[in-house]
C-alpha cells in the first residue's frame, strides 16, 4: 500500500491568507459604502436633471417647481405641513398596530384549526382585492367618527400582508421537527411557542415591512377618498388644498414629506428585522463573500 508523505503536503502561505482576508475586508467595506453612496449619487443626478429641464424649458413654478424651490417651501411651510404629517403618522401607526394584532392573531387561529382557515381566509382575500374607493361609501354610512373611518381604511390595506405572511410562516415548519415535538408529548401551545412562532418570525417581519408602507399609503388614500379637511387633517388634505390653490411647490413639498416618511418607516422596520434575525437566521447572518 502506498503511503502518503505528510511532509510534502503544501499549505498556503500565511501571507496569501492575509492578502485574501484583506481583499475580502476591502470588498465588504466598498460594498457598505456603495450601498449608501450609489443611491445618493443617482438621486443627485435626478435632481440635477429635474432642475435643468425646468431651466431649459422655462417651466413656471406653478406647473413644475425647481427642486430648490420645493425644499425652500418645505422649510417655510413647516408650520402647516408638519402638524398634518403628525395626523397622517398617527393613522399609519395605529392602523399598522391593529394590522399586526389582528393579522398575527388570526394567523395563529388558522394554524390551530384548518377548518377556520378554510372558512375565513377567502374573506380576507376579498378585503384585500376590493379597492378602498369601492368600500369607503359603506364605511362612510356605518361609521360616524372621521378618525375611525381613516383608521379602518388604512387597516384594510395593511392587514393582509401580515396575515398571509405569518400564516405561511406558521405552516412552513419542518415536518420532522413537528413529529419530534409530537413524539415528546408537546402540547399545541408548546409547539406554537417553541417551534412555529420562531419559524414564522422571518415571514412575519417580511410582511411587516410591506405592511408598514401600505399603512402609510392607506392613510393617505383614505384621506383623499374621505375628503378630510380642517386643522386636524393630514397631508392628503394639504395636497388637495395646494392643488386647488395652484400652490404647486407646497404640493411637491407634501409629496416629499410622504416619501421621506415611507422611507423612514421601511428603514426602521428593516433595522428591527435585522436586529431580531441577525444571530440565527440565514437571511441576516453576514457571510464571507
Amino acid at each position: 500500500m502506498a503511503s502518503t508523505d505528510l511532509s510534502t503536503t503544501r499549505m498556503p502561505p500565511a501571507a496569501a491568507i492575509d492578502a485574501e482576508e484583506a481583499a475580502r475586508i476591502r470588498a465588504a467595506r466598498r460594498e457598505k459604502i456603495g450601498r449608501w453612496l450609489m443611491p445618493l449619487a443617482i438621486m443627485c443626478l435626478a435632481l440635477f436633471l429635474w432642475h435643468m429641464i425646468c431651466v431649459a424649458n422655462e417651466i413656471p413654478p406653478y406647473i413644475l417647481p425647481r427642486p430648490w424651490l420645493v425644499m425652500t417651501t418645505l422649510w417655510q411651510d413647516a408650520g402647516i405641513l408638519l402638524p398634518a404629517l403628525l395626523v397622517t403618522l398617527k393613522i399609519t401607526v395605529l392602523s399598522l398596530a391593529l394590522a399586526v394584532t389582528g393579522g398575527v392573531g388570526l394567523a395563529i387561529l388558522f394554524t390551530q384549526s384548518r377548518w377556520v382557515e378554510m372558512s375565513l381566509f377567502p374573506f380576507a382575500i376579498i378585503l384585500q382585492v376590493t379597492p378602498i374607493v369601492a368600500i369607503f361609501p359603506l364605511i362612510n354610512i356605518y361609521v360616524d367618527n372621521q378618525t375611525a373611518k381613516l383608521l379602518l381604511c388604512a387597516w384594510i390595506v395593511a392587514f393582509f400582508p401580515i396575515l398571509s405572511n405569518t400564516t405561511l410562516g406558521l405552516n412552513s415548519v419542518d415536518r420532522n421537527l413537528l413529529d419530534y415535538f409530537r413524539l415528546n408529548g408537546a402540547t399545541r401551545w408548546q409547539t406554537l411557542r417553541h417551534l412555529r412562532l420562531p419559524a414564522a418570525m422571518p415571514y412575519f417581519l417580511g410582511g411587516l415591512k410591506i405592511a408598514g408602507g401600505l399603512a402609510l399609503i392607506g392613510a393617505v388614500v383614505a384621506e383623499f377618498v374621505a375628503g378630510a379637511a380642517g386643522q386636524e387633517s393630514g397631508l392628503a388634505s394639504r395636497i388637495i388644498e395646494a392643488g386647488y390653490r395652484l400652490k404647486i411647490p407646497r404640493l411637491f413639498a407634501a409629496l416629499l414629506l410622504i416619501s421621506l416618511t415611507g422611507i423612514l418607516i421601511f428603514v426602521s422596520l428593516s433595522v428591527i428585522s435585522h436586529l431580531i434575525l441577525r444571530r440565527w437566521h440565514e437571511s441576516a447572518i453576514e457571510r464571507d463573500r
